[in-house]
């Protein structure tokens, strides 16, 4: 007997309409995959926007619908699963509006939430350097006071849509004083501000989100702080737990593997075997989801969702490339896919970080000594 959640008919109603929207989005602006980072329409945002699809788990009295936490994931499904162009809406709705309705200013929320909300704002996130990957505490970006402004000055690298983006959400640091987690400041810079260099950087799969952005002298009010000066590093972690525990780390290549489904030969009891152990994969993942919006997870355990989500995205590509054969390389639509997998147990820390998370945090095993 199989086991899975039922939904509800409200929710089925909803899955319904998100799956429709989903697939007029891909006719109207086309498939994509990994479509929460590449698929990038302004004009799909609005769509988004006016379902009422943006900052639905929000708080009303920030014009957010207050709906529970499953609605979102259910609608999230259906767009990432699709292919549908989500991305110019997706890090304001998933981190950057949660983040300043938590920490933000009054002036703030009245600033930047209604275009978020209504899909006019594209984010990116000023978080990585080159030599600051899954190690936050170890970045140097500066943002130093002179009267009335930080002056940053740096480097970030990876920032997805550093190139289209109206806003970048910069982790920077305020103070070099103290242990290396001290000093750490959350600022919002516009990203029209004199002095900001940005380099797509083309991947080899040739997607163009990722971009190096360079700040030289960049002037930016103190009011753009966000929350306490020099105290943020736990406002990044929950942020980051917002980032690692979303529907999107497990079912950004679904529709490959939906099509690699459709042209493997499922007579043969091996085949039929590895795609029920992929299915049975999926519902596992969104399972641990689940647990993470419904807030049932330990602290700290979106570390281990985004380590089984981001590795099963693996071993979906790795499936892939075996029923399409020659044509996983010669397709080019197909091999992006296939050859993006490696990318997913990276991006928003590596599969060895997420253990150390989960070994440390949540397990409380001790640190091996060092020698």
């Amino acid at each position: 007997m199989a086991l899975d959640f039922l939904l509800d008919d409200e929710l089925v109603a909803l899955q319904q309409r998100a799956r429709a929207v989903a697939a007029q989005g891909v006719a109207d602006f086309g498939r994509h995959n990994d479509s929460w980072i590449n698929g990038f329409s302004k004009d799909f945002a609005k769509v988004m926007a006016a379902e009422g699809w943006i900052g639905m788990g929000w708080p009303v009295e920030h014009g957010g619908q207050d709906r529970p936490p499953i609605e979102r994931v259910i609608v999230a499904e259906e767009m990432i699963g699709a292919g549908a162009p989500i991305a110019a809406m997706w890090f304001a709705d998933r981190q950057m509006g949660p983040t300043l309705i938590a920490y933000g200013t009054a002036d703030q929320q009245a600033e930047y939430l209604p275009k978020m909300l209504s899909g006019e704002t594209t984010w990116c996130i000023g978080m990585s350097e080159p030599d600051s990957g899954s190690d936050l505490a170890s970045l140097s970006t500066a943002a130093v006071r002179d009267g009335d402004h930080f002056v940053i000055n740096g480097q970030k690298i990876w920032t997805s849509f550093g190139e289209v983006a109206d806003y970048c959400y910069l982790i920077g640091r305020t103070s070099s004083e103290g242990p290396p987690h001290k000093g750490i400041s959350e600022i919002v810079v516009p990203m029209d501000l004199p002095g900001i260099e940005v380099r797509p950087i083309t991947d080899m799969t040739t997607n163009r989100h990722f971009c190096e952005v360079y700040f030289t002298d960049v002037r930016v009010p103190v009011e753009n702080l966000v929350g306490v000066e020099g105290d943020a590093f736990k406002q990044t972690m929950v942020q980051l737990q917002h980032e690692r525990g979303g529907i999107d780390r497990l079912v950004s290549n679904r529709a490959l593997f939906e099509e690699a489904v459709s042209l493997a030969d499922r007579t043969d009891p091996v085949i039929r075997q590895e795609i029920a152990r992929l299915e049975t994969g999926y519902r596992l993942g969104r399972l641990l989801v689940y647990r993470e919006v419904l807030k049932q997870a330990p602290a700290g355990f979106s570390a281990a969702t985004k380590a089984f989500c981001t590795e099963h995205q693996i071993r979906v590509g790795d499936f892939a490339a075996r029923i399409l054969g020659p044509a996983a390389t010669l397709d080019t639509e197909w091999s992006r896919q296939v050859s993006y997998g490696p990318a997913y147990t990276i991006m928003g820390g590596t599969s060895n970080i997420m253990r150390n998370i989960l070994g440390e945090r949540v397990l409380g095993l001790p640190r091996e000594p060092r020698a």
